[in-house]
């Protein structure tokens, strides 16, 4: 459990489109074996402490003809942002994927005291 010391909480949230390899002939697309994408999520506005992070499929766009095998994370996450990771195998062939998040911590607030 991540127990907040802050009195105050930020969430924010977004949606990004992590590839449309169909258009291009991509990797995800034409390759086979172990593949992997990763991108960079900087955050509006730091957190004061690493918040929690949750990333999501919200669209996918997969070759019905191969065994659908997706594994997506979020990883690296600091104050600042996170990166997204997006894994497949074997020969499952993914035209297009887009991925929502959400991260949830303790944040400043212009009425905090900074005391050194």
């Amino acid at each position: 459990m991540q127990k907040l010391s802050s009195t105050r909480v930020g969430i924010t949230q977004g949606s990004i489109v992590l590839f449309s390899d169909y258009q291009d002939g991509g990797a995800m697309w034409t390759g086979e074996g172990p593949r992997e994408l990763r991108r960079a999520v900087v955050f509006s506005e730091a957190f004061r402490e690493v918040p929690a992070v949750q990333v999501s499929l919200s669209m996918w766009d997969i070759d019905q003809k191969h065994n659908p095998r997706v594994d997506i994370s979020a990883d690296m996450i600091t104050t600042e942002g996170f990166v997204i990771v997006f894994r497949t195998w074997g020969d499952t062939r993914v035209a297009r994927v887009r991925a929502d998040w959400l991260a949830i911590g303790g944040c400043a607030h212009e009425d905090d005291w900074e005391i050194s």
